[in-house]
Formats: structure tokens, sequence, C-alpha cells
């Protein structure tokens, strides 16, 4: 009955760390579509170029997308800001993303443009192998 409940894609939501992470200072915002054939991301990387951005896979399919040294936008000492939502005064941005199981890693791409950094993770269509191994049972060890 519990399988029932916490089977997927619930499993995830109660019983596993979140499927992203945001570190506090982040100013990346993300989507996440899926297409019948990849993953798509796409993340606001405004001020930031190529050089400036990492991204990695690490262990357990976590995909890290960083950015460090983005350019910060300069006003007069006189100015006074009444309203900042843009993130524009920070220096950088650290996203960890879960990926599902069915991916190709060796096959991700990444690209920036006009602001957007655009993360193509391929889907994996063979099945994998389970990795339950059934254990044969003899009376006597």
């Amino acid at each position: 009955m519990a399988d029932g409940f916490f089977g997927y894609p619930f499993r995830r939501l109660f019983l596993s760390p979140p499927a992203y992470h945001e570190w506090s200072g982040s100013t990346a915002l993300m989507d996440w579509l899926e297409s019948p054939t990849s993953h798509i991301f796409k993340v606001n990387v405004p001020g930031f170029s190529k050089e400036n951005i990492k991204v990695q896979v690490g262990d357990e399919n976590i995909l890290h997308i960083k950015g460090e040294g983005g350019k910060e936008e300069t006003h007069e000492k006189d100015t006074v800001w009444h309203v900042a939502e843009r993130g524009t005064r920070k220096k950088g941005f650290s996203r960890e993303i879960e990926l599902p199981e069915n991916v190709k890693l060796d096959q991700i791409k990444a690209q920036v443009e006009n602001g957007v950094l655009t993360i193509v993770v391929p889907k994996d269509t063979n099945p994998k192998q389970s990795k339950v191994r059934n254990i044969n049972i003899t009376s006597k060890l």
C-alpha cells in the first residue's frame, strides 16, 4: 500500500532531497521543460558570458550550474534605489538540479545567448537494466 502512495513520482517529493536547490543570493531564475526527446533548462544569466558560467554533472546525476563575476550595473553615487528586484548588484549564482535517471549524461549541451543559458539533456530511450539482482537461496551455506 505504501508503494502506491509513495511510488513514482511522489517518492521523490517525500523521501528524496529536493529536485533542485537554489542558494541564497541566486538571481538565476530557471524554467525546466520536458520534450519527448530531452529535458531543457533555460536559466536567466544577464550580464554573464560563457567564460563566467560553469556547467557540470556530479555524482548521482546532479547538474551544477554556477556563475561568477557577472557584470554589475554601475550608478552615480547620489543615486537612490527605490526598488531592486532584478538582482543587478549580485555577482554570482549557483543552482543544483537532480536529473532523472533516463538521461544521456555524455551528450549534454549548453549555450548562452542574449542573457539566457539553455541546457539540453537528451533522454536515453534504451531501457536500463534493472539494478535488482536475484540471489539464489540454498538449504545450507
